[in-house]
C-alpha cells in the first residue's frame, strides 16, 4: 500500500483548499496519508522565503487572495473572503491534537480536515480547546483523551519532530507531499501526485 507522508500545519489554506483531492486519490489509490503537522513560520524561513510578515500586500493580495478564490472555485469548496480572524493565534493544541489522534490510530484524516475547514469555513479559533472538542466530539471520538494527548510532552516531542524534520528535508511550505521519497509542494501538485500513482497501477 502506497503512502504519502503530508507536511503542513493546522491553519494552511493550501492543505484546506486540496484537503478533499487528497482524500480522493487516497481513496482511488489506496494511499495512507502519513499527517506530519508542523510549525510553518521556521520551516518556510528555513528553505530561505521571507517571513509572511515581511512580504508585500501585493504578494499576499495575489497569493493569499487570488490565488485562493480561484483554487476554492475549481476544488468546489466553501472559503471564506477574508483572512481568518484567529490565524495568527498558536499551532501548538491543533497541530497536537491530529497527532495525537494520528498516533491514537483514530479518524485522522476526517479530524485533520474538520480542522482546516473550521478555520478557513466558520472562521473557528482552532487554538480554542472548546471549539476542538466540538469537532472532536462530531466525529464520535474521545475529546477528553486526545486534548489531553495533545499537549502531553510525547505528542509535542513529535510536533518538533516533525518541524525540524521538515527543516532538514528542505520543505518548502504547507501543504508538502512526499511520495516515495519524491516531494511534491502545493496543493496545485496534487495532480502530478495521481498521475504518479497511475503509473505505478498501470
Amino acid at each position: 500500500m502506497p503512502s504519502i507522508e503530508y507536511f503542513y500545519s493546522a491553519h494552511s489554506a493550501y492543505a484546506y483548499l486540496g484537503g478533499q483531492k487528497l482524500a480522493q486519490i487516497c481513496a482511488d489509490y489506496g494511499c495512507t496519508v502519513l499527517h506530519r503537522p508542523i510549525y510553518l513560520s521556521p520551516v518556510i524561513e528555513a528553505a530561505g522565503s521571507q517571513p509572511f510578515a515581511a512580504r508585500t500586500k501585493a504578494h499576499a493580495d495575489y497569493f493569499f487572495g487570488r490565488e485562493i478564490e480561484r483554487w476554492a472555485e475549481y476544488r468546489g469548496v466553501d472559503m471564506i473572503d477574508y483572512r481568518p480572524t484567529h490565524h495568527d493565534n498558536p499551532l501548538t493544541l491543533s497541530n497536537g491534537l491530529i497527532i495525537a489522534a494520528a498516533e491514537a490510530g483514530v479518524q485522522v484524516d476526517q479530524l485533520s480536515y474538520a480542522i482546516l475547514k473550521a478555520h478557513w469555513v466558520t472562521d473557528a479559533d482552532i487554538a480554542d480547546a472548546g471549539t476542538l472538542v466540538g469537532l472532536v466530539t462530531d466525529l464520535g471520538l474521545d475529546a477528553d483523551s486526545l486534548l489531553t494527548a495533545a499537549l502531553s510532552a510525547p505528542i509535542q516531542a513529535l510536533h518538533e519532530q516533525y518541524t525540524q524534520e521538515a527543516m532538514t528535508r528542505s520543505v518548502f511550505g504547507s501543504p508538502t507531499y512526499v511520495l516515495d521519497g519524491d516531494m511534491f509542494y502545493g496543493q496545485d501538485r496534487l495532480e502530478l501526485i495521481e498521475h504518479a500513482l497511475s503509473k505505478r497501477s498501470a
